[in-house]
């Protein structure tokens, strides 16, 4: 084999040992796939559906009411949950007559399909913690039914980035 072929050869190898090393940086410190397995997202979240998820979003600003978040299930670690941030580290949330309110107010959820059938609360958010819900407020196991009723800062993984609908039709 002539010296160009090789050169040539090692250069491809380079560029993909590259790509797969860039890969699985990627995966390791900045994004990641989850598939959601429950229906306690409906309607913002299918049963089926796959979720970017990025790992960064929180390195430089705190999550906010709203976000969707992927985290261990703070009662048994072994598993993912992805639920919505709906109480804030301080706040006072309490679930009343169908709504959910904050320090006293109801908040605006126009992802919520159906008002709440069961009060809950109040429940005080500690320091570093969230209380999370998911959109599906009536078959969904959340903050209002953990043991460990609160999620740690810490234990955050990432931020819903984007969802994509699984195609089973291309398997």
């Amino acid at each position: 084999m002539n010296k160009t072929i090789i050169k040539e050869i090692l250069s491809w190898v380079l560029v993909l040992i590259i790509a797969i090393v860039l890969a699985k940086l990627a995966n390791r410190f900045v994004l990641f796939k989850v598939s959601v397995p429950t229906g306690s997202m409906e309607d913002t979240i299918m049963i089926g559906d796959k979720i970017y998820t990025q790992k960064v979003s929180y390195w430089f600003k705190d999550p906010e009411r709203g976000d969707i978040v992927v985290f261990p299930f703070p009662d048994d670690e072994e598993k993912d949950y992805i639920k919505r941030i709906i109480g804030l580290p301080g706040e006072t949330i309490a679930g009343i007559d169908g709504l959910v309110y904050i320090d006293g107010e109801p908040i605006d959820e126009p992802y919520v399909k159906e008002k709440l059938k069961k009060d809950f609360g109040p429940y005080t958010v500690p320091e570093n913690h969230y209380f999370m819900m998911g959109d599906n407020r009536n078959d969904s196991n959340d903050s209002r039914y953990w043991d460990n009723t609160f999620l740690n800062r810490d234990k955050i993984m990432g931020k819903a980035l984007l969802k994509y609908p699984n195609f089973t039709w291309m398997n």
